[in-house]
Order: C-alpha cells, then structure tokens, then sequence
C-alpha cells in the first residue's frame, strides 16, 4: 500500500470521529429538547424498585395473604388489564391515526371530535372483550380459577375501571396534542404510572403513610380494595364503589375539557394536518 493511500486511510478514519460525535450530539438534542424522553428513561427503573419494593414489604408480613389468596392475585391481574386495556383500546386507535397521519383527512370530513371519541369509546369495549378472553380460559384451565366466582360485584368492577381507563387515555391524547409523537411514550407509561397506588397486589394499608391519601384519590384503588372485600369478606361495599365512579365521573369531566381543548388548539395550530416531534 503506498504511502499516500496509508496517509488516505488514516485521515479518513480519524476524520470519522467528528461525524460520529455530530450523530452523538442530533441525538441528544432531541432527548433534551423533549422531556417525556427524559421521564422515560428514569420512568422504568423508578417504578419496579417503587412497585416492587411495596409488594415485598406487604408480602413480608403477610405470607399467609399468598397462601390463602393465591385467586385475588389471580383476578387482581385481570382486572388490571381490564383498565390496562381500556386504555390502550382509545389511546391506540388515536396512535394508528396520528402514524398514519390520517387527523387532518378525518376532520375536512362532517365527523365531530365527540363522534370520533365515541367510536374510540366502542373500539376499545371490543378490544377489552377480545384481549380478556384468553385470560380468562387460561385462568380455568390452568389455575381453576374463575374470575367469575365475584359474581355481580365484578360487573360493577369492570365498569369502573373502563371508565378509568378512557379518562386517561384522553389525558394523554390530549399530551399528544400539544407535543406531538415525541411524547407517544407516554401512551405506554401513564398507565403503570399509577400501578404502584391502585392497591393492585396489596391494600392501601400497606403502603407508606404519605402515599395513601394519593392512593385513595384513585379510583382503581377503591376497586382492589372492593375486591378483596368481595373475596375475603364475601361483601360488596357500596360506598367504595360510589366513590369510585364519583371520583370517574370528576376526572372524565376534566379530561374531556382536556381533550376538547387541546384538539382545538391542533387544529388551530394547524398540528392537525403535520403530525411530528
């Protein structure tokens, strides 16, 4: 090899390292220049040491809950994805219009964004049904459980955290709204956000002093906490119940004034017909 093709070669490889670092820098101004990013990457690791820490600590205490319950966690974990689904069912159908930038084509249309809402309402019934289905077959066959066995408690159960889950799914479309894809993550996150204070896998009691008034504010908390009275107590308690679907009826008011606000704010913007970061 001569030496101007040595010489050649070695400037070239050294000369790669400013581009890389040009690569480097692109992607950490888009981190730094969208926060959901930033949140995301102390989401994860924050919320199992927190989740898991409070199920160890109830666990702990309480060994005999596991051996006796082994059917509360059971049902616990489905109706979790009830609300997890529920969500996802509106926040999806909203994601698959905004992939394919389709807002702008739906709303030159007659349709009103209260239509659109209910149909996202309908879809995500037909995607809790569809996903619940398997998970309950499997829980009779493998584990002889029945979700079932709540009886009408577990209607009003379901209703409930359905409701739940469309308030903030519409909480976080309308986050969407106004920061565009560079805050979808939050499609994926906001739901675990509140795992660790729905007093899913053990009571609120359990938790620190200082977390239980936000865990009450929740309405997914009421109905855990209404499930494992139906369990163990074989009782529903009404006022659980009211106050959860009081405390849906509240936050469904704010997120669709949320929601009404920021797509106005789209369209107005024009962020409705260029969808981006």
């Amino acid at each position: 090899m001569s030496l101007d093709r040595i010489h050649g070669e070695v400037e070239r490889r050294a000369g790669s390292w400013p581009r890389i670092w040009a690569m480097v820098m692109r992607y950490w101004y888009l981190l730094r220049g969208s926060w959901p990013r930033l949140v995301e990457m102390l989401y994860w690791p924050t919320l199992n040491v927190l989740l898991w820490g409070l199920i160890s600590r109830f666990f702990q205490g309480n060994s005999s809950y596991v051996a006796q319950g082994i059917g509360v966690l059971i049902g616990a974990v489905m109706l979790w994805e009830v609300l997890f689904r529920s969500q996802m069912g509106i926040a999806l159908c909203f994601m698959e219009e905004m992939w394919s930038r389709n807002l702008g084509h739906m709303f030159v249309s007659p349709l009103h964004p209260l239509e659109w809402l209910a149909a996202m309402i309908i879809s995500s019934l037909i995607r809790v049904v569809i996903g619940m289905a398997p998970a309950v077959g499997v829980s009779i066959l493998l584990y002889h459980y029945s979700i079932f066995t709540m009886g009408l408690p577990l209607v009003a159960f379901v209703a409930a955290l359905t409701v739940m889950g469309w308030w903030i799914s519409l909480v976080i479309t309308s986050m969407i709204l106004r920061y565009g894809l560079g805050a979808e993550s939050l499609v994926w996150m906001g739901m675990f956000a509140l795992e660790p204070v729905s007093a899913v896998f053990y009571p609120v009691a359990s938790m620190p002093a200082w977390l239980q008034p936000v865990a009450w504010a929740m309405p997914s908390a009421q109905v855990f906490e209404g499930m494992r009275t139906v369990l163990f107590q074989h009782r529903f308690d009404w006022h659980l119940f009211a106050t959860a679907m009081g405390l849906n009826g509240l936050y469904s008011l704010g997120a669709i004034a949320l929601f009404r606000a920021a797509f106005h704010s789209a369209r107005k913007r024009g962020a409705l017909l260029n969808v981006g970061e």
